[in-house]
């Protein structure tokens, strides 16, 4: 993933008609097991991003944004599940096909993985990030359990190894149900998961790089800090309007059993004005969580500030 964040969009109102694509062939023994597990929880939205040396670097001024297309560089993402039904565990699979059509078997590690799996809603109200297995056969696999009813966009984030630079591929994904949308959650400084607060400081700026940072606390004290993906904290965040995907870059590494805390800070970059939903995931006695927050980037008029008594959801 990339040094400097990039920024998805939420679309703002989600599709009547479901009609998403799926890709690829059944799975066959795993080769990269989901060691972290999926993550569950009514989440909103993080970024990640470490840059492989090579790669070429997006910036926020790039043309367009990553997630908001299926195929980039000879390389798309293959749904095989058209939709799935709200409120019930179901097997997702997919492959990242390359120009001549074969699934794509050998990847680059980015934050401890080869492949990163977002699926939001496109209300921004319904978050995961799943880390699915690969078979060898180049498909891979991974269950998700979706609350609610509507459209959703699935993202793939990677980097193949032939590949000079990291990809962050979209698609949708219809979850089936009684429907009723909800708005945008409006701009407040903390969210509060499973006890836990997370106050952010910083802005997003349009066109420019701008420092976020994350203070972790539970009843007033600070908290341990664990790595997570090579990082104290998983940052994605989406764009409303058109879900466009930003990845994040964290100004501090973290491996193996050391902690820090309570603070998780990253660089982000957000291509245009408008409101976002960022995504937090910070790990915290051997447990991954997700706080998330509606910020406004410069121009036009920001979502009314508004506090939520429980903001994060977990995973």
């Amino acid at each position: 993933m990339k040094p400097v964040v990039k920024i998805g969009a939420f679309a703002a109102a989600l599709a009547a008609t479901f009609g998403t694509a799926y890709g690829v062939g059944n799975a066959v023994g795993p080769v990269s097991p989901d060691d972290d597990g999926g993550h569950g929880g009514h989440r909103e939205t993080a970024a990640h991003a470490q840059h492989t040396p090579g790669a070429k670097k997006k910036t926020a001024t790039d043309e367009t944004p990553g997630g908001l297309q299926i195929s980039e560089d000879g390389y798309t993402l293959d749904l095989e599940t058209t939709r799935v039904p709200a409120g019930r565990p179901t097997t997702l699979r997919f492959a990242v096909r390359d120009e001549d059509g074969r699934p794509v078997t050998e990847y680059r590690r980015e934050h401890e993985k080869e492949l990163h799996l977002i699926v939001a809603s496109r209300d921004l109200t319904t978050f995961r990030h799943l880390h699915p297995a690969r078979a060898a056969d180049g498909t891979w696999s991974t269950t998700a359990d979706l609350p609610a009813a509507g459209t959703y966009r699935v993202f793939a984030d990677f980097t193949p190894a032939a590949g000079r630079e990291n990809l962050t591929l979209g698609a949708d994904l219809a979850v089936t149900g009684p429907y009723a949308p909800e708005a945008l959650p409006g701009t407040a400084p903390t969210a509060t998961v499973d006890g836990y607060t997370v106050r952010l400081t910083g802005s997003l700026a349009p066109g420019a790089d701008s420092g976020l940072a994350f203070e972790v606390t539970r009843d007033g004290r600070p908290a341990r800090l664990q790595p997570y993906l090579g990082a104290y904290g998983h940052l994605v965040a989406l764009r409303s309007g058109d879900l466009a995907y930003l990845h994040v870059h964290p100004h501090e590494e973290a491996h193996g059993s050391a902690t820090s805390g309570p603070e998780v800070a990253f660089t982000a970059a957000a291509p245009s004005a408008g409101d976002y939903r960022l995504f937090l995931d910070f790990k915290v006695g051997g447990q991954v969580r997700t706080a998330a927050f509606t910020v406004h980037a410069g121009g036009g008029t920001a979502v009314p500030e508004e506090e939520h008594g429980d903001s994060g959801h977990s995973h």
